[in-house]
């Protein structure tokens, strides 16, 4: 065997192998001799049609056959005689079998980058410190208290705070415009649910009165349709409720899965800090991995954009089936490019830094994120727990998120870091 590797645009190559003739020969004609056994041609038995008379009548496909299985068979070979190690499927692009002494065939192929990572020390990294206060554990409790809190009919005029049952008809020049109508529609007074005016309007009106707005969408209105528009309301008032505040107590916490109101607020505290740890990490990561891809220039091979791609593509469509709403089938996987070069440029960074540091991810570490995990599961944590240790393979994962913590300090221990005090609000207001 004998090869040859030539260099073409970026990180494409071209890998060209040469072998003896006689083995594509040989291969052609153990092709035909199998095929003899299973094909009829006039004049002859099953089994007993000669060579030659196979060789002319399915030449062609046999050749063929015998390239697929020749390919096959000496690829990895010839990579390896090579030392090429491609990023996509190599590609038959050229096949010489006319010559009298050799058998020839070119693959194509993508190639990983040569990544050599910037110094540390040269990055400047902003890193997010948030805590939670008093005043940040009133305000879940308050939600808390929110969501349990029951709404009863009352016969006076409605104020902020009451729950509201509306019949609603919204038109533009007159005609109504498109999700504009409503009925038994139910919206607590003061949330600001709805557009600048709509609730005021409703405010000292009793059941069984109607009301016009006179109101205008806002500029930035996400329909472009009705943004800035002067539009009209017709509202009848069906019922005004009043909130029943629950009580603090014990039975207050049960409708919470808790066995009394101390262990709901230490439960409440748990996930508190949970949460906002988990943003901060997941933001300081973005920020930290962001500098370090802006540091780091490096071609990307598009077999692998283009895989990653269509997988972030299929992501979207799961949780849009999730949601109830359509799949886009029609959204080409390219629109994801962006994102998909990212994510495959970020994993090059972060192999190549794993891979120089020797950095692996011991069992210890493995099962102290699961437990970490399993925190925000509460009553099936260990669902959670069992689903992973289940199958090993479903651990690459947790071992993936290891590794990049792992390389998340060994760069915070260089970079310039920078740090920015945000409140407990402030981070979980932010949109995941």
């Amino acid at each position: 065997m004998k090869t040859s590797l030539e260099k073409l645009d970026g990180l494409k190559r071209a890998l060209a192998v040469d072998l003896s003739i006689d083995i594509f020969r040989q291969k052609t004609d153990k092709i035909l001799r199998g095929m003899a056994s299973k094909v009829t041609v006039d004049g002859f038995r099953k089994g007993k049609v000669p060579l030659s008379i196979m060789r002319k009548q399915f030449g062609d496909r046999a050749s063929s056959e015998a390239v697929n299985e020749i390919v096959n068979d000496t690829l990895v070979e010839a990579l390896a005689d090579a030392k090429a190690t491609p990023a996509s499927r190599p590609a038959i692009t050229k096949i010489d079998s006319q010559d009298k002494d050799t058998f020839s065939y070119t693959v194509t192929f993508e190639v990983f980058p040569d990544v050599k990572v910037e110094d540390f020390s040269k990055l400047k990294v902003e890193q997010i410190e948030a805590k939670i206060t008093q005043e940040d554990e009133e305000k879940t409790l308050e939600g808390l208290i929110n969501q349990a809190t029951e709404y009863k009919a009352v016969e006076r005029k409605s104020k902020a705070g009451d729950q509201v049952t509306i019949d609603f008809k919204g038109m533009l020049n007159g005609e109504v415009f498109e999700g504009g109508i409503a009925s038994d529609f139910k919206m607590v007074l003061g949330k600001g649910s709805m557009i600048a005016g709509f609730e005021d309007g409703l405010l000292d009106i009793a059941a069984g009165k109607s009301v016009t707005l006179n109101l205008t969408f806002p500029k930035e209105y996400h329909a472009p349709q009705l943004a800035g528009k002067d539009v009209v309301f017709e509202v009848e008032m069906k019922e005004v409720a009043a909130p029943q505040s629950p009580k603090l107590d014990d039975e207050f916490a049960k409708k919470f899965g808790e066995k009394d109101i101390d262990s709901l607020k230490k439960s409440m505290k748990v996930r508190m800090q949970v949460e906002l740890d988990n943003r901060l990490a997941n933001q300081n990561k973005d920020d930290l991995f962001g500098a370090l891809l802006a540091a780091n220039n490096f071609e990307v091979p598009q077999a692998s954009i283009d895989d990653e791609a269509q997988s972030l593509k299929q992501e979207m469509e799961q949780r849009l089936q999730q949601q109830g709403m359509p799949a886009q089938g029609n959204m080409p996987a390219a629109t994801f490019n962006p994102e998909a070069q990212r994510r495959v440029k970020l994993g090059l960074l972060v192999d190549q830094i794993s891979s120089d540091h020797k950095f692996n991810a011991s069992k210890e570490q493995i099962d102290i994120k699961l437990n970490e995990m399993a925190v925000t599961y509460g009553e099936e944590a260990q669902q959670l727990l069992d689903y992973y240790k289940a199958d090993p393979s479903r651990l690459a994962a947790i071992e993936l998120m290891v590794v990049e913590q792992m390389v998340q300090d060994l760069i915070l221990a260089s970079a310039k870091v920078t740090i920015k005090k945000k409140t407990f609000e402030e981070i979980t207001q932010q949109q995941s």
